[in-house]
């Protein structure tokens, strides 16, 4: 079994038509290609994990020399964008193999990881989904928290107490979304339904363990 991830970047969100003629929301991603940059073993580094790239279409110029001296004593391009994807022990592959959208196949099921688009600092009916108060004249409570806390016992804020803060800019993770269609040509996975984050954030897709292996 080799590695079951790869790294993309959203392109954005459209819709295709189902075989009955219902529209779907699917997002495209470009998946791709990536190649294996390093490989962590438990025994060496406490985990097993593979370090992917992202093949950069154009030069990667603004590198520090610690990474340009890492990438050239195993031989490769410089990568700009590398993730790593945890494996099993057992998994095999090497410094140097390159994995491209080809490894999925229509109808996997994958899980998206991102970062969702922040928001900036928001109050608790947007960040938390609050009512708020009446919205009738005279009323002083619309769009406030209300109370956080009593005042003899403990006479202090719980931690974890729902309140205005930062929204967004977190990092999700999306479940069971299912592959619908695949151009190898263009390294595009298109997939049912909507991933975290912004049109050319990164994404890492990984392929869920159970699904039958493709060759």
């Amino acid at each position: 079994m080799g590695v079951q991830g790869i790294i993309g970047r959203k392109v954005g969100m459209t819709q295709i038509y189902g075989e009955n003629g219902a529209a779907i929301p699917a997002t495209v991603i470009e998946a791709g290609p990536c190649v294996v940059i390093q490989r962590k073993t438990a025994a060496k580094d406490g985990y097993e994990a593979a370090k992917l790239g992202l093949v950069a279409k154009s030069k990667v110029k603004r590198i520090s020399r610690s990474v340009k001296q890492c990438y050239e004593k195993i031989g490769l391009p410089p990568c700009r964008v590398s993730r790593e994807i945890r494996v099993d022990a057992d998994a095999e592959f090497q410094v140097g193999d390159r994995i491209a959208v080809d490894m999925f196949t229509p109808g996997d099921s994958v899980n998206i990881t991102g970062v969702s688009k922040g928001k900036g600092f928001q109050g608790v009916i947007r960040r938390h989904g609050f009512s708020g108060g009446a919205k009738s004249h005279g009323s002083m409570f619309h769009r406030a928290p209300g109370s956080i806390g009593a005042s003899a016992y403990p006479s202090r804020v719980l931690k974890g107490m729902k309140a205005a803060g930062h929204m967004g800019d977190a990092r999700i993770t999306v479940g069971n979304l299912k592959v619908e269609r695949i151009d190898v040509e263009n390294n595009l996975l298109i997939v049912r339904g909507a991933v975290p984050g912004a049109a050319g954030g990164y994404l890492i897709i990984i392929r869920k363990s159970g699904a039958p292996l493709k060759g």
